[in-house]
């Protein structure tokens, strides 16, 4: 059921979490749909906040949004499908909607990656240059890097989607994996797999690097800048201002960079750990980020406050 030739197949298999016993399909379900509210509720309300709040009109938090949005749409495009194969039973997949998924997936990667890469340069200029910042780093300034943040990955996904599409595919026609990705896709191809994925691979590389490299340039000179501040007040009122940004960054890359050094040096983890691994360090950020914009960034928490307070005391007034 689960095999065909290269010229028949039409769809392919979500397996999921292999080995889950069919008894904990209704908790895991339940748990990713759990995961999945908490992503859109959460970004959706980052978005409408600061869309709202007009003192929050600025480069930071323009940039918060658009992180918002890829975290909104990734889940959005991963989740919804390993859900139903889990609620449902529902585990096809149509194969041009796998190629579609699995080009999404890496796009939204690679655009969360240069726009963290923005955020790096806002705080890099904010603390570095304090007396050009308002100048250089406007609204309209940002609007244009997430803006070439978004169009750059666009041609070479397409390119990598389309190079994938030329493999011929044989036999097994089984996703292991929650959603489809690259490596899931073409580990299925017949001929010419390496050079498919080599391609790929040194492209996902450049989209990670090449901004990781940057943000670890900029928070070095920011840690200089912030040890030569004569005052111990202004340097932690500085480290804070990072503090989001920091944990932001972390949550993304650490875990990437875990995965990808540990197959470099020979350590390999099983099928189920794997995925385990992917899922959590895709989706989980996703879901955490909004209450790091909430809770660790000083003008959202403090607007947050004041709303909170304003609606208790009409309530109280109400009431009374």
């Amino acid at each position: 059921m689960f095999y065909t030739n290269v010229t028949r197949i039409k769809h392919f298999f979500i397996i999921g979490f292999p080995g889950l016993s069919p008894e904990y399909y209704g908790p895991v379900s339940a748990l990713l749909f759990v995961l999945f509210l908490a992503i859109v509720v959460g970004n959706i309300f980052i978005l409408v906040f600061v869309k709202c709040e007009r003192s929050l009109h600025k480069p930071t938090y323009l940039i918060f949004c658009h992180l918002a949005l890829t975290d909104l749409a990734f889940g959005i495009v991963t989740l919804p499908k390993i859900i139903s194969k889990y609620w449902f039973d529902y585990s096809i997949i149509s194969f041009y909607g796998c190629f579609a998924q699995m080009y999404f997936v890496h796009f939204l990667g690679a655009t969360h990656s240069f726009i963290l890469m923005v955020m790096a340069l806002d705080r890099f200029t904010a603390i570095c240059t304090p007396l050009r910042y308002a100048a250089t780093f406007t609204n309209t300034t940002v609007s244009v890097l997430c803006g070439i943040s978004w169009l750059m990955p666009i041609s070479w996904m397409v390119g990598i989607v389309l190079d994938a599409l030329t493999l011929p595919f044989c036999n097994s026609n089984i996703i292991v994996q929650c959603y489809c990705d690259h490596i899931a896709i073409t580990a299925l191809g017949c001929e010419n797999v390496r050079e498919v994925q080599v391609v790929a691979f040194g492209l996902a590389m450049l989209s990670l690097l090449l901004p990781l490299g940057f943000i670890i340039f900029s928070y070095f000179v920011i840690i200089i800048a912030v040890v030569r501040m004569s005052s111990s007040e202004g340097r932690m009122r500085t480290l804070s201002t990072c503090t989001p940004q920091l944990l932001i960054t972390c949550l993304y890359y650490m875990p990437r960079c875990f995965v990808y050094l540990a197959n470099n040096v020979g350590f390999t983890f099983s099928v189920p750990v794997r995925i385990v691994v992917v899922m959590l360090y895709s989706l989980l950020p996703a879901a955490v980020n909004p209450i790091i914009y909430c809770f660790k960034t000083k003008d959202i928490k403090e607007n947050l406050k004041k709303k909170f307070y304003r609606k208790k005391i009409n309530f109280i007034m109400k009431t009374g």
